[in-house]
């Protein structure tokens, strides 16, 4: 959609052809604007691999909060 607002169609029939607002469609185009289809998978999967590394420290952080416990009970 950003391909063909650059092709010179009017911005509004832009949107009104994918059912969003002007104000989204800037939005989109400021994040995503010069970007293939391709590159905007990447970042969405690094997100999902942080999510992941941030719930594996959260977890063992807890690991490590509940050895402390037991230890310092002995």
């Amino acid at each position: 959609m950003i391909k063909e607002q650059e092709a010179r169609m009017p911005t509004a029939e832009v949107c009104r052809k994918h059912g969003l607002s002007q104000g989204t469609f800037y939005k989109y185009k400021s994040k995503y604007g010069g970007m293939e289809v391709s590159d905007v998978a990447k970042p969405r999967a690094m997100e999902d691999e942080n999510a992941r590394l941030k719930r594996l420290l959260a977890d063992t952080m807890r690991d490590n909060v509940v050895l402390r416990d037991l230890l310092g009970k002995n």
